[in-house]
C-alpha cells in the first residue's frame, strides 16, 4: 500500500478518534450540567412542598383550605411546565454539543471522499 494512502488512513483515524474524544468530553460535561439542574429542581420542589404543607396547616376553614389548595395546585402545574421546558431545552443543548464534533468529522470525511 502506498505511503500516501497509509498517511490518509492514519490522519483520518486520528481525526475520528479526536472527534469521539471531544464528543465524549461534551457528553460528560452535559450530563454533569443536567445532574445539577435536576438536583436544583429537586431541592426547589422539596422547599415548595414544605412551604405548601405549612401553609395548608394554618388554614382556619374548609373554604380557605380549598382555595389555598387550588392556588397551590395551579402554581405547581405552572412550575412543572416551566421546569419541563427548561430541562428539555438543556437536554437538547447537551445532545447537540455532544454530537457536533462527530457531525463535523463525518462532514469532513464526506467532503474528502468527494474529491
Amino acid at each position: 500500500m502506498p505511503t500516501a494512502v497509509l498517511d490518509q488512513i492514519t490522519t483520518a483515524a486520528k481525526a475520528n478518534a479526536e472527534a469521539l474524544t471531544q464528543s465524549g468530553n461534551a457528553t460528560i460535561a452535559g450530563f454533569q450540567e443536567l445532574a445539577k439542574a435536576y438536583q436544583a429542581l429537586a431541592t426547589r420542589n422539596a422547599e415548595k412542598l414544605t412551604a405548601s404543607i405549612q401553609a395548608l396547616a394554618t388554614v382556619k376553614s374548609p373554604e380557605e383550605f380549598v382555595s389555598l389548595q387550588q392556588r397551590l395546585v395551579k402554581e405547581a402545574v405552572d412550575a412543572a411546565m416551566a421546569d419541563g421546558s427548561k430541562i428539555a431545552e438543556l437536554t437538547t443543548s447537551v445532545f447537540n454539543a455532544a454530537f457536533e464534533p462527530v457531525k463535523k468529522q463525518v462532514e469532513a470525511v464526506q467532503k474528502a471522499a468527494k474529491k
